[in-house]
């Protein structure tokens, strides 16, 4: 959660959640729970073993609601576990302009594409801080069109930490909610919308562009926005944004269902990115666990947990990690979660009329400028046949997907054919086949652009001598130019990454494709080490990846006059699109610096 914007008040919801039926909140319990001892919780509190609030079984935690997934908690905190593995990785922080941050939209994004979502990486192109990575949206690509529910959470972490619980906790949820919705695969009243959104900490930036980006008609698209930031909070309380709404009634009601007596969330009030979507006139609402702020004596009494502490003490703090988290808190948000998006987008009955969707074959291999054809098979499941229109998308750029017949009466087949061009990058695409009538239905075709059988040597990375700006490189890239203090290895450019003599980490990136039928692919760089530290201990480092993996680490030990030509072998992502990372990370101490020049990756 931010802590740049000021608390807003008096601001009125006036919009209606289009023709959804919201459930009335439900009454609070004649007679309340006595209040259990206010203490500290305890390692088995933040386990889920026992909770402050006696907790009905969970179909009793449903009643008046459709039958929304028991969301599995242990699921939910495998995610920031991942979420905190990659922070390590890069610094101990997932900052917007920082490598954890893409480290973890691309773990999102993988999860999400494999359950089958149609997933956008959106750059920040104005109002970011520089570097930030992109906002990731998914949809679920079934339901009405016209009638939208967002759920979104921020991304990314302070500089200082890795941020599980702030926000990790909202991220992992709704990834999971996400996976529950993909894995049960109800029938949709309308298109449920997920967001993670980068650069929240700087100011709310990246929903700031997210919404300033869609036009009036999007906008009007989506009846409620619903954001989680800050839902595992180790001393929290239940906290629901704008808790007497409309848009608020399905969450307010699930945790009335447990006794929990939720709260207006006053601290958070325009401190998150529900903010970026109210300003737009959107109705909004979310859970949330607390901040920095302090714990009431009544709301001890309530909630259990400590009075005058704050509901997180690592708020924006390098002790954010798992440990942070209240997996009681955070099951019972998640389930809230799924709750309300079964509530409002999920249709409890079969469609009066249906469809399937299938393609055969599944998936199809070519030589660049072929094509390859399959056939799209439909059948009427429920009620009459009706019309189904049929479209593609996830296909590499000049590549041409086409059906003949474009639209046919279910029951009927199409020809599909997939066309590429001579120039064509080499590589696997899935390409998502959707058929959408009164109901919308998608299958999974995937394409393997194959090399021509034998290879063209050639340097597949641009400006590797940054000598023309900084493009295709993306990240840090204040870091290239012909900076005073370091010399180029060739030309007048370079990439200074690190140097500071502080806390500070740097990360340039370029993506490219390593073509199919080549034996060899080949990294040289020429890397110049000078630092102030002494003696044999790395306390400053510089690490090559692709993707996620780490190829070579580097360090101030490796320190010498001069630059030094390192190679690595690249050979087992051929036929691959990878995203090469240079990555220095530098400790509160001395600096050192890690000046790269002359970047090629050549194929053989």
């Amino acid at each position: 959660m931010v802590i740049r914007r000021l608390a807003v008040t008096g601001i009125s919801l006036a919009v209606t959640l289009g023709a959804a039926v919201l459930p009335a909140a439900a009454a609070p319990p004649a007679d309340p729970p006595a209040a259990p001892p206010s203490h500290t919780l305890s390692a088995a509190d933040r386990a889920g073993h026992a909770p402050a609030a006696p907790r009905p079984p969970a179909d009793a935690g449903r009643a008046g609601l459709l039958a929304a997934p028991d969301v599995d908690v242990t699921k939910v905190q495998a995610h920031l576990t991942e979420l905190n593995a990659i922070a390590t990785r890069n610094g101990g922080t997932r900052k917007s302009s920082g490598q954890g941050y893409r480290d973890s939209v691309a773990y999102v994004k993988g999860k999400l594409q494999a359950a089958g979502y149609t997933v956008t990486e959106q750059p920040c192109t104005s109002g970011c801080a520089s570097g930030a990575g992109p906002n990731l949206i998914a949809e679920w690509p079934q339901g009405d069109a016209s009638k939208v529910y967002m759920f979104g959470s921020h991304l990314d972490s302070v500089s200082a930490g890795p941020g599980i619980n702030d926000n990790g906790s909202g991220s992992a949820a709704l990834l999971e909610t996400a996976l529950a919705l993909a894995e049960q695969h109800p029938a949709m009243a309308a298109r449920v919308r997920f967001g993670w959104w980068t650069d929240e900490e700087q100011g709310l930036n990246g929903s700031d562009f997210y919404v300033n980006s869609l036009s009036s008609a999007e906008r009007a698209k989506i009846k409620a926005y619903y954001n989680f930031d800050m839902i595992a909070s180790p001393n929290g309380g239940y906290f629901i944004n704008h808790i007497n709404s409309v848009a608020a009634q399905p969450m307010k009601a699930y945790w009335d269902s447990l006794n929990l007596q939720p709260e207006e969330n006053t601290e958070g009030a325009g401190r998150s990115d529900d903010y970026s979507f109210e300003q737009a006139g959107i109705a909004t609402s979310g859970y949330a666990m607390g901040a920095s702020a302090r714990k009431t004596t009544a709301q001890a009494a309530k909630w259990g947990g400590t009075a005058s502490r704050a509901y997180d003490s690592c708020y924006h703090q390098s002790c954010d990690t798992t440990g942070n988290i209240n997996a009681t808190g955070l099951d019972r948000s998640v389930d809230g979660i799924a709750a309300t998006l079964w509530q409002l987008a999920v249709t409890p009955s079969t469609p009066a009329n249906d469809f399937s969707l299938a393609v055969s074959p599944t998936a199809g291999s070519v030589d660049p400028g072929a094509s390859a054809t399959g056939t799209v098979s439909t059948a009427t499941t429920a009620g009459s046949a009706q019309t189904v229109q049929l479209s593609a998308s996830g296909a590499p750029a000049g590549v041409n997907v086409s059906f003949s017949p474009s639209s046919v009466t279910s029951g009927a087949g199409s020809t599909m054919t997939v066309t590429t061009t001579a120039a064509t990058a080499p590589g696997t695409y899935p390409l998502t086949v959707t058929g959408t009538g009164s109901v919308t239905h998608t299958a999974t075709y995937t394409l393997t652009v194959k090399g021509t059988g034998g290879c063209t040597g050639q340097q597949l990375l641009g400006n590797g001598g940054f000598e023309s700006g900084t493009t295709p490189w993306t990240g840090d890239t204040g870091a290239i130019g012909a900076h005073s203090g370091q010399s180029a290895h060739g030309g007048s450019r370079f990439a200074w990454l690190a140097g500071y003599g502080y806390s500070a980490t740097d990360t340039i990136s370029q993506s490219v494709t390593v073509p199919a039928g080549c034996r060899k692919a080949t990294l040289t760089y020429w890397l110049h080490i000078d630092t102030d530290e002494s003696g044999g201990v790395a306390y400053d480092t510089f690490k090559v990846k692709v993707g996620s993996t780490t190829l070579t680490t580097l360090s101030n030990t490796d320190a010498a006059a001069g630059y030094t030509q390192r190679t690595l072998d690249l050979s087992s992502y051929v036929g691959q699109r990878i995203t090469l990372t240079f990555t220095a990370t530098e400790d509160s101490g001395l600096q050192t610096s890690f000046v790269i020049d002359d970047a090629a990756l050549q194929t053989g």
